[in-house]
């Protein structure tokens, strides 16, 4: 008899359904509720795409500065030292900029627009490189400033449709707002979820940019001051450290009796 009891009461259980599921509240949402979760899967998409890709982007640029610092400045001039530069790198950018530069200032007679010329040419360089490392953030900050109050607004539908239901149904039973309740929370939960990695993305990849910046004016300076003094002017190459002298042999110990040694003997005690 229990053993039947149980076997109702286990076929009865597989037979309920959850209707407040995730799914069951989108369709309780209808289309309101699609495009909400819609859009915001696409924040989060873009929102990742641009993380990877500007990481991957500021790796290499990075990677390519610490090997500039050993083999560009060996070189005899700026234009043997681009042939050891990546193409299409940011580096190369501001040499052959200056190059270029250094071309058209020999024209000038007057040392002063010379000067200004250079220092001009190779700040704009500097610009459209940040510009371009800067390309996406401005996605991340609308993700991260806008996707709280998209799932605020999925919040607010669910939440009206809770109240309708109330006042179709007479009375605040659970089984009439729940849907829509959970609906709601979903919706918050979601804004929430898609805007913190669009904003922790964003300041990251800022300052990643800001000491980016930073290697670029560095530089470009550095090739300013090279251009204007011919050459003569550069940032101080590391050398790898000399091999450690041997230490000096030591003299091998006298032997007793050889030609030219004197041998004495120690007193004896008496």
């Amino acid at each position: 008899m229990l053993l039947e009891i149980l076997a109702t009461a286990a076929a009865e259980g597989e037979e309920i359904k959850n209707a407040f599921g995730f799914w069951e509240a989108l369709e309780q949402g209808g289309a309101v509720a699609y495009a909400t979760v819609i859009i915001l899967a696409i924040m989060s998409f873009g929102s990742f795409f641009i993380l990877f890709t500007k990481w991957f982007e500021q790796r290499k640029i990075m990677s390519q500065y610490k090997k500039l610092r050993g083999t560009f400045w060996r070189a005899s001039s700026l234009k043997e030292g681009a042939t050891k530069l990546e193409k299409d790198s940011a580096w190369r950018q501001i040499v052959d900029d200056g190059v270029v530069a250094e071309e058209q200032h020999q024209k000038m007679t007057d040392s002063l627009e010379a000067h200004d010329w250079l220092h001009g040419s190779l700040s704009r360089s500097e610009d459209t490189i940040n510009a371009k490392l800067a390309t996406g953030l401005p996605f991340l900050a609308t993700v991260g400033a806008t996707a709280p109050f998209i799932g605020l607004f999925g919040t607010v539908v669910g939440i009206y449709r809770a109240l309708i239901n109330i006042g179709i149904a007479g009375s605040a039973s659970i089984d009439k707002v729940a849907g829509p309740v959970g609906e709601a929370l979903i919706m918050t939960a979601l804004g929430l979820l898609v805007a913190v990695p669009a904003v922790l993305a964003y300041n990251y990849l800022q300052a990643r940019n800001k000491r980016i910046a930073e290697m670029l004016h560095g530089f470009s300076t550095d090739v300013l001051a090279y251009i204007s003094s011919d050459g003569k002017v550069k940032p101080v190459v590391a050398t790898a450290a000399p091999a450690k002298a041997t230490s000096a042999a030591k003299p091998a110990p006298a032997k007793v009796g050889a030609p030219g040694t004197s041998t004495t003997t120690p007193p004896t005690k008496r």
